[in-house]
């Protein structure tokens, strides 16, 4: 019993922790707004690290209904960025539930499906100040995502079917959308051709008819596009209720929009690299990472588990002709690393060139620490090579 006491406090004393550190990160901010002339107040993360880089820049984020979503999509937010599956993001929240301000905030016209005289306002209130404040006092990065939830998430999209899309990636959870808001939609979204477009669309089974029955339409117009800057997923939670969808939307959006960020999945290497040539592979990787880099404001090196995973085209295609070009450029991310010296020195023992080869494989070897457990294994390329060299390896290949 004294056991389970204890164990049952050193829990709670985890959990009270981790939220107190948690809390520690969130700002609350009243806002003036001149737009909408009143205060909004708002709920702001900023990630530890802001203090740490002053070169860093991350993306944004804004949430509708942050009473409900903000919570969610921080937490969410904060567990990819620790598993590396998403950067980490400056995210704001707009409290609208105080005196229920969401109806006025999101209300548009039922004859053209456009925001009335109210939701102009708090459209104008998000696009020119809110984001404007934020891109003057804070390091934000191109990539901005907005994230709504019934009637916030239909919403969203006036963002996206404006001349210059205000926003790169949408988050759609169980929208009540417009009457015309499907339509609209289909006409921005097949004529967009400047940044990627990122769209996520949720619906849930205890959604009304009516409102199912919209997001149906607009699942099968959106999943018809054919437009390569347009990127789309679609979730059906049939056995969920709204309230719950949330916490299953938020993952499944971040995992999409994030997608180029992480590390290469299978089904990645399976649709884009498996094909490619020796060179377009090593591109595609290098095009990867400058891609994260501007649109994240993360400088990430590649990841060693990428160089991996083309590891197979650069060897097996074109005789290994590209193993040097791909050595050279590891060299450059990992100075500390044999793993370059290595690709190189095979280059060179493909071609018979052994001294060159052999020259490598010491510079390698002599990255690893001593006590290094794959050190052993890595001496067996030079010893190979030396006997390839003395002209004693295919004698001994041949007495085995």
């Amino acid at each position: 019993m004294k056991f389970t006491s204890l164990k049952s406090i050193y829990i709670l004393l985890i959990v009270f922790i981790s939220n107190y550190n948690y809390a520690q990160n969130i700002q609350i901010k009243k806002f003036d707004s001149q737009e909408l002339e009143n205060d909004r107040y708002l709920k702001i993360y900023i990630p530890d690290s802001y203090q740490i880089d002053s070169t860093k820049v991350y993306p944004l984020t804004i949430v509708l209904d942050a009473e409900y979503l903000f919570d969610v999509y921080v937490g969410n937010s904060i567990l990819f960025a620790k598993k590396d599956k998403a950067p980490e993001q400056i995210i704001v929240g707009i409290n609208q539930n105080y005196n229920e301000e969401r109806y006025t905030d999101c209300s548009y016209s039922k004859e053209n499906s456009l925001p009335n005289y109210e939701g102009e306002s708090f459209y104008r209130f998000i696009r020119g100040e809110l984001l404007d404040y934020f891109e003057e006092n804070y390091r934000i990065s191109p990539f901005k995502t907005i994230v709504g939830n019934t009637l916030t998430a239909n919403f969203i999209n006036y963002f996206l079917i404006e001349e210059y899309p205000g926003f790169n990636a949408f988050i759609n959870i169980n929208p009540y959308y417009a009457l015309d808001m499907p339509t609209m939609l289909q006409q921005k979204t097949e004529t967009l051709n400047d940044e990627n477009i990122y769209y996520y669309l949720s619906n849930s089974k205890y959604n009304s008819e009516k409102r199912k029955d919209l997001i149906k339409v607009t699942h099968s117009v959106l999943n018809n596009i054919k437009n390569s800057k347009f990127k789309y997923k679609f979730d059906q939670f049939d056995n969920s209720s709204k309230t719950a969808s949330i916490g299953q939307s938020m993952p499944s959006a971040l995992a999409f929009i994030f997608e180029m960020y992480s590390a290469i999945s299978k089904e990645e290497f399976e649709k884009n690299i498996k094909d490619l040539s020796p060179p377009d592979a090593i591109a595609y990787l290098e095009n990867k990472y400058v891609e994260i880099d501007y649109l994240f404001g993360s400088n990430l090196k590649i990841r060693e588990k990428d160089i991996f995973a083309i590891e197979s085209i650069i060897i097996d295609k074109e005789n290994g002709d590209y193993l040097k070009n791909f050595g050279e450029m590891i060299n450059k991310l990992y100075k500390d690393s044999p793993l370059g010296d290595y690709y190189i020195g095979r280059y060179y023992e493909t071609g018979g060139k052994y001294k060159q080869a052999l020259r490598y494989y010491k510079n390698g070897y002599m990255k690893l620490p001593e006590d290094d457990p794959n050190s052993d294994g890595y001496y067996e390329n030079i010893e190979r090579v030396l006997d390839k060299r003395n002209g004693t390896y295919i004698e001994q290949n041949e007495e085995n």
